[in-house]
């Protein structure tokens, strides 16, 4: 087997280049990099079915989805997209990782405070890139507190709520 050495490869024609047949596989050398940062896989689940609290502890929505990452060296980008609404204090939203037992989002962001006047419903997005270091099965659950009495109400019957987790490959 010999070795080709070239600063550029180009296509003879058009735009596109193939590296080996149909079904080889391409390596790279240890500690070749090759450039990629492109998303692997994209998991998504939505729901409209409000959830209530009172509680100043976090608390599980069931609002949840699972993702195998392909790679240790790969990282999760989670994308929340909902609504709120409170009807005399402020709630946090936040994210749990079911392999490490703890939020990874923060816990203390995320909130919706203040809201004029009581029961307005606020956007509560949440975007976070976790970096799980795993190739297991992980669930995100997003959690919810209510801050200051009254009720925090997540997820609204009539408004549906998105939850994606992308793989970024490295």
């Amino acid at each position: 087997m010999g070795t080709i050495f070239v600063d550029n490869l180009e296509p003879q024609s058009g735009t596109s280049l193939t590296l080996g047949a149909s079904g080889d596989a391409i390596n790279l050398a240890t500690g070749a990099t090759a450039g990629f940062g492109k998303i692997g896989q994209v998991v998504q689940t939505t729901s409209s079915t409000n959830i209530s609290t009172t509680s100043g502890t976090f608390v599980t929505t069931n609002f949840s989805l699972s993702i195998t990452p392909t790679s240790t060296s790969s990282k999760i980008l989670l994308t929340l997209n909902s609504v709120g609404q409170v009807s005399s204090s402020d709630m946090n939203l936040d994210i749990y990782r079911s392999t490490s037992s703890s939020f990874v989002s923060g816990g203390k962001t995320r909130g919706l405070v203040g809201i004029e006047p009581a029961n307005a419903m606020m956007p509560m997005p949440i975007i976070h890139l976790d970096s799980p270091s795993t190739t297991s099965a992980i669930t995100y659950t997003i959690y919810v507190r209510n801050n200051s009495g009254g009720t925090s109400s997540f997820l609204r019957n009539d408004m549906l709520s998105s939850f994606q987790a992308m793989e970024v490959l490295a």
